[in-house]
């Protein structure tokens, strides 16, 4: 996309009113997306022509409100936030904090058709899915000493709106030995933030590599067609003779 910056010059990217990402400490991430009251006079085929998705904003203590937003824009939100990002929605009469609570396709045209937001309380405790992100790489594998198996690829986690994480960093460098394991208590999370797992839970674990024992050689797979000619050759020269 192509809009006029500052100055009037052309630039690339989505609009600063449309999605502006900003990242905060401990890997918290707040979004902001422009949305507006939803016209019911307006259809939702003639609204989903015109590139805009329906959606509804509920919440303990928001009324559900109808409200329409940019396709485009949102597609790109809901790619970077997902269930564990706090998005603000802009351009009702205040702000509202929201996750993207559920969202409907269209199997056949690949297209979001309608989108449920949760308003939360920035009081209130709420539970979300954040992704692990697995950074580093294991001295274990380069050494072939064994394999990593990554047994959870997202954890539940508790906290207030403010204090969720967009994803937990999980590092894989500390994996030196066959013996080594990463538990949900090896891993940083921010203050505030708590797992809804066991401390001893186990995150990523090594597994031994198969080694091949000492003198042993391994077979290898017999050529039939090799022995099949050698048959055919020994069968001509017992005629010959």
């Amino acid at each position: 996309m192509v809009w006029k910056g500052k100055g009037g010059g052309p630039r690339r990217g989505p609009p600063p009113f449309l999605f502006h990402p900003v990242v905060l400490p401990y890997f918290i991430m707040t979004m902001t997306l422009a949305v507006t009251m939803r016209d019911d006079s307006v259809t939702l085929d003639t609204l989903r022509a015109n590139g805009s998705v329906p959606a509804v904003i509920y919440g303990p203590k928001q009324e559900p409100t109808k409200i329409q937003l940019d396709e485009k824009a949102f597609d790109k939100a809901r790619k970077d936030a997902g269930e564990a990002t706090i998005i603000a929605l802009s351009g009702l009469d205040k702000p509202v904090e929201v996750l993207i609570k559920e969202v409907d396709f269209n199997p056949v045209k690949q297209r979001v058709t309608h989108v449920d937001f949760y308003a939360v309380d920035k009081d209130m405790t709420i539970t979300a899915h954040v992704p692990l992100h697995f950074i580093g790489e294991a001295p274990v594998e380069d050494s072939r000493a064994g394999t990593v198996t990554k047994v959870h690829h997202e954890v539940e986690v508790s906290c207030k709106p403010a204090d969720l994480p967009s994803h937990i960093d999980v590092d894989l460098s500390v994996l030196k030995e066959v013996s080594d394991k990463i538990h949900v208590s090896d891993l940083k999370l921010p203050a505030g933030v708590t797992i809804e797992l066991e401390a001893e839970e186990s995150v990523a674990v090594v597994s031994a590599a198969k080694q091949t024992p000492a003198g042993e050689e391994s077979m290898e797979p017999i050529d039939m067609s090799a022995i099949e000619v050698e048959k055919k050759g020994k069968e001509e020269a017992v005629e010959e003779a």
